[in-house]
């Protein structure tokens, strides 16, 4: 299951190193990747880590979600900041449920990422859709928009790979 869900984000593209990236919104990129995400319609999803790494980073979603560090991050225009998380995860574990009612999410509805230097990322949700494992383009930037994607597996045999996109709308 673990491969599988693994499977969609194992794509991966170039984008230089996102750190060292112009900063957007006239504040300065912070030192570290390290970020958290809250969703206040998703009841397990507050203040969780949101770990970076290559897609392949298993004990990133063991320990809560992974941000692929192949795709952006929120303080560069443009990006495409591509989350991935457990809808079962591992009991005892920050990915345990996690994303488990991410399918609840609609148009409209709220997620914040923030980063190293506490700047906070607010996003509100436009689009939800189901793909394949494949379907690796979902994880490339989206024209004329900053996104945050997040993605978990489907129910109820994990076959397909629910994504939830989700549009900047402040910094602060």
């Amino acid at each position: 299951m673990v491969f599988s869900g693994l499977a969609l984000i194992g794509y991966s593209f170039l984008m230089g190193d996102p750190l060292a990236t112009a900063a957007i919104f006239g504040k300065e990129p912070p030192k570290s990747g390290d970020l958290s995400l809250t969703v206040p319609e998703m009841r397990r999803v507050d203040d969780v880590p949101v770990y970076t790494g290559p897609a392949n980073d298993e004990a990133a979603l063991h320990d809560g979600t992974l941000h692929v560090d192949s795709t952006g991050f929120p303080w560069q225009d443009g990006a495409n900041v591509y989350i991935a998380g457990h809808r079962m995860g591992f009991p005892g574990t920050a990915s345990f449920l996690v994303f488990n009612d991410l399918n609840r999410l609609e148009a409209g509805d709220k997620v914040m990422l923030t980063d190293a230097n506490g700047t906070r990322y607010n996003y509100e949700v436009f689009e939800k859709f189901v793909v394949n494992p494949d379907a690796y383009s979902v994880t490339q930037p989206v024209p004329g928009r900053s996104v945050v994607s997040l993605q978990t597996c489907t129910l109820p045999d994990y076959s397909q790979r629910l994504i939830v996109q989700a549009e900047l709308t402040s910094v602060v």
